[in-house]
């Protein structure tokens, strides 16, 4: 929020990864923007080429279930239109000059991140799993990436940033759960190699509707909830055709790795 603050870490910097977020989904609609603002006035100063990972957040059911780089973007949420707004920004940047590179994922996790449905659904970071919650409703797809996979892919479009538009948007695969049972079974299978027995439950959406108007984060996650009751899939095509494939760590050895770092393997 200090624009001196992030030109002074911005000084001499190439790239300048926008990865960041008002925590638990609290003040977004007045802190989001001048964050971003402050990202590209620093980018101009430098010269430097703006990497936003982007969210679904962005689409309404009507670009469903398969997404594109071109399907529009008519979200239905505050936070959708917030992050629509962002990219508008960044496209303008890039029209008067910027570069912006936009990869688009699925849901995050990964061994050190916390704020994600991984590590505040399905189990509790710090301790061990007896019981795994899955929001996700039976037979209804379900779009993860493990974000350093997200990383390398990034740091591969980077390396051909010179070969990209000014403005430009790529779509990640990562690790679709086609039936909305494979990431918690996945979770269940890496800890049965580890000794331990876990059962699979429905997260308690009820409770958290009950929660919710006491709670902003809870109240926030509400209004996400459509993206768990119907597929979103992103079309990794482009991101193929640029880089001859997309690197994917294998579900269970990027589980293990998410649920290690997490604290939730015994030893």
């Amino acid at each position: 929020m200090q624009a001196a603050d992030v030109a002074a870490a911005a000084k001499g910097c190439a790239v300048i990864v926008h990865a960041v977020n008002p925590p638990g989904y609290k003040r977004w609609a007045e802190l989001v923007l001048p964050m971003l603002d402050n990202t590209i006035a620093a980018a101009k100063q430098e010269g430097a080429l703006v990497v936003l990972p982007g969210t679904v957040y962005n689409y309404g059911p009507d670009a469903f279930p398969l997404l594109k780089e071109n399907s529009p973007q008519r979200p239905l949420t505050r936070k959708g239109a917030i992050r629509v707004e962002m990219e508008a920004r960044l496209r303008t940047h890039a029209a008067r000059g910027g570069k912006v590179l936009i990869v688009r994922a699925g849901d995050f996790f990964g061994p050190s991140a916390g704020n994600n449905w991984f590590s505040q659904g399905l189990v509790q970071p710090g301790k061990p799993v007896s019981r795994i919650q899955n929001p996700a409703v039976a037979g209804v797809g379900h779009q993860w990436a493990y974000l350093p996979d997200v990383a390398r892919n990034i740091v591969e479009l980077l390396a051909r940033r010179d070969t990209l538009a000014p403005f430009a948007t790529f779509h990640l695969g990562g690790h679709w759960d086609a039936d909305g049972k494979q990431m918690a079974e996945a979770i269940r299978r890496v800890l049965q190699r580890h000794g331990v027995e876990a059962k699979v439950a429905a997260f308690p959406w009820w409770l958290m509707r009950l929660i919710a108007p006491f709670n902003t984060t809870l109240r926030e996650l509400m209004e996400m909830r459509y993206l768990w009751q119907k597929p979103v899939r992103l079309d990794n095509a482009k991101l193929r055709s640029t880089l001859g494939q997309e690197y994917v760590t294998p579900l269970d050895q990027a589980v293990e790795a998410t649920l290690r770092g997490l604290g939730c393997l015994p030893g």
